[in-house]
This record gives C-alpha cells, structure tokens and sequence, in this order.
C-alpha cells in the first residue's frame, strides 16, 4: 500500500507498503521488523506485512496540538486499557504492543488523534503466546457499542460503533480504514480467522466508530 500522508505536529510518517495488518505468529499488531511472538507461536493481532499502506487523514488545523490519548475502555466487552504510543520501525513498518504486553493496546501516532478529524487507529492484541490479549473479545462488540478514549489530560471522548468488519489481510480495505475524512473516527484493528501453515493469522477485526 503506497499512499501518501498529510504530516502533522502530532502525526508521524506512515508506514511503507504492507504496513498495518496481523503479525502472523506474533500477535496483533505491525511490524515484520519487530515481532511480537520470535519464537512462532500462534498469536492473533494486526501485521504490517499483509496489508496496504494507509492514506493521509484530515489533520487539524496547524494551531492545534491535540492531547495524545491514553486509556481505551469498551465496557460491553471487558476493555479497559492503557495506550502506548505505537511508531515507526526503522524499516517503515508500523510498531506493535510487545507480546508481553499484550493486554496493553496502542494508539498509531501516524494517523489522527482520537476526537480529531480523521481516522484514529488503535491497534491490539488478540492472544499472544502468553494467552488471552486486550482485543480477545473485539469480535462481541456490537453496532452503537460506546467506545471511551481517554486524553492524558483527563478528557473523554466517545465513540459510537458504527460497523465492523473481517477482512483478509492481503486485501485490507486501506482507503476505507485510513483514508482521508472530515469525520471524527476510530479504527480498532486486531487479527482475526484461521493461521496458514506458517502460523499466520490470515484475516484482520475492523471495528468502525465516529465521535458522539
């Protein structure tokens, strides 16, 4: 996925092509450079290699400098978590929560912040192989599900779910998830499926949502 990002002060470079997607055997998340799971065991979360490379999302204005979120809750499903600030790998692709932590999401600083115009991504876990991760019961979630993301500056903000999806990774809906729009979204992503014969998860959970 070679696309082209708009960069703001809150906002890095976004990954090379392949970049958000399941990491195979290392769990949920993004990043062939850095897998969370070495040793190949059989973990479900986002991997950079299996999909495109996002679009730019609507940035705020350049005055702006939003608080960067800090905890993610979706109460119907058992979620509360804080947030880590997911990157950049030194090969462009984008960073994963380490297996260790896989009850610990992440928020991707390369796309917009949550209650932002624009795509927010949070990225998590769904097992690791120290079991059950953050994102183990994404799947529940259901349509007007309220997901609250809390700022470091003690503000909420919530999102209602508007959809959610299955996809596979090698034809992960980029524009859909990541492209440019003036609403206020959130993206929550975690693997999904059957593994391959490598121990790969083949699918990517996208869950929908917009501001309130």
């Amino acid at each position: 996925m070679s696309h082209t990002h708009r960069r703001t002060r809150w906002a890095r470079p976004l990954a090379s092509a392949a970049a958000i997607g399941c990491l195979g055997l290392a769990g949920c998340s993004a990043a062939p450079a850095d897998p969370v799971d070495s040793a190949g065991t059989t973990a479900t979360a986002p991997d950079p290699r299996a999909t495109p490379r996002p679009t730019g999302s609507t940035p705020s204005p350049a005055s702006a400098i939003p608080v960067e979120p800090a905890r993610v809750t979706i109460a119907s499903v058992g979620v509360d978590s804080a947030l880590m600030r997911l990157g950049l790998n030194e090969d462009g692709t984008v960073q994963v929560p380490p297996a260790e932590k896989g009850m610990t999401a992440g928020w991707y600083t390369g796309a917009a912040v949550p209650g932002e115009p624009g795509p927010a991504v949070i990225i998590g876990h769904n097992d690791t192989r120290y079991g059950k991760a953050v994102f183990h019961d994404l799947a529940k979630v259901t349509k007007g599900a309220d997901i609250a993301v809390r700022d470091a500056a003690g503000e909420t903000a919530h999102f209602t779910v508007t959809a959610k999806e299955t996809v596979r990774k090698n034809a992960f809906p980029t524009d859909k998830v990541y492209g440019a729009t003036d609403d206020r979204a959130l993206r929550l992503i975690t693997c999904s499926g059957r593994f391959d014969s490598e121990g790969h998860p083949v699918d990517n959970l996208i869950v929908y949502a917009v501001l309130r």
